[in-house]
């Protein structure tokens, strides 16, 4: 289905500094990361970051990079080098790691090196050695890694606080952890609009990162209104970004997580429907835009939707009903019955020998 400009209407219109109207986009291509089945092939020239550490660029990032007492966000696989069996995939559990620079764990010494020298939104390779990761020991409950195991880790930094104190998440108050996701949330904003989506989409992860879920578990009544005022309309604007960069599942996903907070939140079911119309889930699609006209009904988006679905759905038939013609061929039409004139003389001399024999028998009665 084509992708159509939306019009600003009451439900899906102009939202100001909350959440971003989708518009016909740019053709924008950006792939997230490929999860192999090992770490991924790195053609790029190593830099020795340490005696131990070398880091591989597999895409480049934007402005500074942390000082020491940054707090970090990031996500990350870890592999075994030597049998490269993966032990960590934060992407897998979709919560980015938290790390203050100076002040991480002994074992992701060297995780924390390679971190130091990246960009935002950069995504490296990095080679740790054994003395910088698990040690000599290794690590026999979660994660598991044998001993003396030289460490890969694919890492992407999301982005970065610079804060002198190294003051993480768990130690802010509440009206600090919603008030530091505001404002990457107004900074993510800023992007969209330049159609920085990448760079946006960051800075919405790092919002949302200050609401993990063990936090919003914890809030009740007024600050649970207040951390979901922030956090659902990232999810709505991280959706919207993946739809103008073509990564449907994953908008899917977003609004998927606003949907199970509000069911009938109607920017999350149009954006998931244009999700699924785009991967050819109609069904699914068209169920979700009326779901959306109930509780906007008057919207002109939604009406649009539903007949561009209707339409499309038309073509798709007419298309199947001519493959199968050319498959099948028209129907035959009857042929016409061959008259055999032999048989027809000869009923018709046993019927007048059958009648003059039967005129003979009257006459002898």
């Amino acid at each position: 289905m084509e992708d159509v400009q939306e019009q600003q209407s009451p439900s899906l219109g102009q939202d100001g500094e909350n959440e971003i109207v989708i518009e016909n986009a740019a053709s924008v291509h950006a792939e997230p990361p490929q999860d192999a089945n090992g770490p991924p092939k790195v053609d790029t020239k190593a830099e020795i970051l340490h005696d131990k550490v070398k880091k591989q660029i597999i895409k480049e990032g934007h402005g500074p990079i942390p000082s020491k007492y940054s707090t970090c966000f990031l996500h990350y696989r870890a592999w075994t080098e030597s049998v490269q069996h993966k032990f960590e995939d934060t992407w897998d559990e979709q919560r980015p790691l938290e790390m203050i620079l100076g002040k991480e764990k002994k074992e992701m010494t060297g995780l924390a090196i390679g971190v130091s020298s990246m960009k935002a939104g950069e995504r490296a390779l990095l080679h740790v050695g054994w003395e910088l990761g698990y040690g000599k020991e290794g690590n026999f409950s979660f994660p598991n890694v044998p001993p003396s195991a030289d460490i890969l880790y694919e890492v992407e930094l999301i982005g970065f606080d610079e804060t002198k104190e190294g003051k993480a998440r768990g130690d802010m108050t509440v009206e600090e952890r919603i008030g530091a996701a505001d404002r990457r949330k107004m900074d993510g904003n800023a992007l969209f609009k330049e159609e920085k989506l990448e760079e946006a989409m960051q800075q919405y992860e790092m919002a949302i990162a200050y609401m993990g879920d063990d936090f919003m578990f914890q809030l009740f009544g007024k600050y649970r209104d207040m951390a979901l005022a922030v956090k659902n309309p990232c999810h709505l604007n991280m959706a919207a970004s993946l739809i103008k960069l073509k990564r449907y599942e994953e908008a899917i996903g977003q609004c998927t997580v606003v949907l199970a907070e509000d069911e009938n939140n109607v920017k999350a079911l149009f954006r998931r429907a244009k999700a699924r119309a785009e991967l050819g889930q109609t069904d699914a699609a068209r169920e979700d835009f009326l779901r959306a006209r109930k509780f906007a009904p008057q919207d002109k988006a939604i009406g649009r939707e539903l007949r561009l679905l209707a339409e499309h759905d038309k073509a798709v038939y007419q298309k199947q009903k001519e493959i199968y013609k050319g498959i099948f061929g028209p129907t035959p039409e009857p042929k016409p019955k061959q008259t055999n004139w032999l048989i027809s003389i000869w009923q018709w001399l046993l019927s007048l020998f059958y009648s003059l024999f039967r005129r003979e028998k009257r006459k002898a009665e």
